[in-house]
């Protein structure tokens, strides 16, 4: 009696069951986080003396875990915390009137966010508050989506190289080579769309090139790296991570701190969130802030050549291994 067609609705089954959970659980990963999007102790700066702030801190302290506050004696020091991207923003207090310092270049989210929960409620208590953009997105691209258009590209450039070393049957040094290369060069025609001819970013052209290279490199050797050890089911794993968890809890839209937790610092753990760190502190702030998501993508690049590498060595190993036991097992005379 065939068992074809018991096997067949079986497949057919868990297709049908199958194909709504992932997009349940694709639905909950994209949309979760943006319904959910808000201030959540939010780096925020109050400048000026202790007496003055104090009121600006009581009205703050109303948004019930939105922001967390760093005190700073004056508005210099203030605009070096926003610079150096320990806060993103400050609320000085002068003898002219309260200014607000933002940063849009780190988030234009937040920078709006920031205007609706300090300018606003001040101007219509009739204490107008003056806002000043302190590290502004470039003209040429004043939303900053640029930025966040890029994050999907990079990760799918990634994921493509990864695959394709994989299914090509290239391994061991080879295989790094390719991934190394094939890395720096999307990173070096990035940089030339996004700096050269949109002019989005603004940094140093070969900075932003190194990082945007390095976070192809982050996703396809992770993608080789799995597929090495585990076989071609290593390239799902690590598209689907990528793809339903890095890309939308990478907060490039926002900001990490915006997003709900665990979701923000989960993110900055993947690489497209710590892409989209890096490249902010790269394109915008010179550098600053930068050590963390490099330290990050640097890890997944490292792992990912490294298994690339170990698992080159064990199928060579197993080969060497394998006739050895055949000659053991061979009958006698």
């Amino acid at each position: 009696m065939s068992t074809a067609p018991t096997g067949n609705a079986r497949r057919l089954i868990a297709v049908v069951v199958l194909v709504p959970v992932v997009a349940a659980l694709a639905l909950w990963a994209f949309a979760w986080p943006a319904a959910r999007t808000a201030p959540r102790d939010l780096p925020l700066g109050v400048a000026g003396p202790a007496a003055a702030t104090a009121q600006v801190e009581k009205r703050l302290a109303e948004h019930a875990g939105a922001f967390e506050i760093h005190r700073y004696p004056d508005q210099a020091a203030a605009r070096d915390a926003i610079e150096d991207r320990t806060v993103y923003g400050a609320v000085v207090v002068t003898p002219s009137g309260p200014v607000l310092l933002t940063a849009s270049a780190a988030s234009p989210v937040v920078a709006q966010l920031l205007q609706q929960a300090v300018a606003a409620p001040a101007a219509a208590q009739g204490t107008p508050v003056r806002t000043v953009d302190v590290v502004a997105t470039p003209a040429a691209d004043p939303r900053g989506a640029a930025l966040n258009a890029s994050v999907l590209p990079l990760a799918l450039a990634g994921l493509a190289a990864g695959a394709l070393v994989t299914f090509t049957g290239l391994r061991g040094t080879r295989a790094v080579a390719v991934l190394v290369a094939a890395s720096a060069l999307v990173g070096a025609v990035a940089a030339g769309v996004a700096d050269s001819w949109l002019g989005a970013f603004t940094g140093d052209w070969w900075a932003e090139a190194g990082v945007l290279g390095l976070s192809v490199l982050a996703v396809s050797g992770a993608v080789a790296g799995l597929a090495a050890l585990l076989g071609t089911a290593g390239v799902g794993v690590v598209a689907g991570t990528v793809m339903l968890f890095g890309n939308p809890w990478s907060g490039a839209a926002s900001a990490p701190q915006t997003l709900p937790e665990p979701v923000g610092t989960i993110g900055q753990w993947l690489p497209p969130g710590a892409s989209t760190t890096l490249i902010r502190s790269v394109a915008y702030f010179e550098g600053a802030g930068a050590t963390g998501p490099a330290l990050t993508l640097a890890w997944w690049g490292a792992l990912g050549l490294g298994a690339v590498l170990l698992g080159n060595a064990l199928k060579e190993r197993k080969k060497d291994v394998e006739p050895v036991i055949e000659r053991e097992l061979a009958p006698v005379g």
